[in-house]
């Protein structure tokens, strides 16, 4: 995938709708449809289970795409090697490993 914006864009030409129908239905008009295609503009998170259901993609695929695209932007804005994908990976087993055994804990 090149970006979440393109993923928008690739889904909603899929459906053959404009950018002034696809604004229609997620509540945006057709230039800031087109901003967030073009990447000049992000989606909104609130807006994420909405974009589920009008595509009819599991709402956890949407959410997948959405933050990976971001931390994907964030990591090349500061520079950050590859191996950054790496340590988050690591790091979030450990907090997911870490939170399950702390429910265990509690009585």
């Amino acid at each position: 995938m090149a970006s979440f914006g393109h993923f928008i864009k690739k889904e909603r030409e899929k459906r053959e709708w404009t950018q002034t129908e696809f604004g229609a239905k997620i509540g945006n008009n057709s230039s800031a449809i087109s901003r967030m295609e073009n990447g000049s503009q992000r989606f909104s998170v609130s807006k994420l289970e909405k974009l589920s259901k009008i595509f009819n993609i599991d709402f956890q695929v949407i959410k997948d795409l959405f933050y990976a695209d971001k931390f994907a932007r964030e990591a090349y804005k500061n520079n950050c090697s590859d191996k950054v994908f790496m340590v988050a990976e690591d790091t979030v087993k450990y907090i997911q490993d870490k939170n399950s055994k702390q429910a265990k804990l509690k009585l």
